[in-house]
């Protein structure tokens, strides 16, 4: 059984995404600090941190990656089940959205 490093709670304050996203912008978050974020819980040996980090690592090291999983894959994930998927795919839906929407104004789709 792996041993958790550490949990996000131990962390200092400024090192946790949550408050480190209110106090410091999103922008200044990593990708796996704002997937943790979405994540919400890590699971049993692992922090929500190193949880994300595993995921984008086995997405290709990005979110681009993560995007082009379909539901069945994501859920494969350690510690995956229904509702952190769900929030997954409505997050990255968004981003597609927004994405979308962007290129429509610029005329480019």
């Amino acid at each position: 059984m792996t041993e958790r490093k550490y949990k996000i709670k131990d962390l200092p304050e400024d090192e946790r995404p949550r408050e480190k996203l209110l106090k410091f912008g999103a922008e200044k978050l990593s990708d796996a600090e704002l997937l943790a974020i979405l994540l919400r819980t890590g699971v049993k040996g692992k922090s929500v941190l190193e949880l994300a980090k595993e995921i984008l690592e086995k997405s290709g090291g990005s979110f681009k990656g993560l995007a082009g999983k379909d539901i069945e894959e994501i859920i494969k994930f350690p510690g995956i089940k229904k509702d952190k998927v769900a929030t997954l795919a409505a997050a990255l839906e968004i981003a597609r959205r927004i994405s979308k929407q962007i290129l429509k104004e610029k005329g480019i789709i």
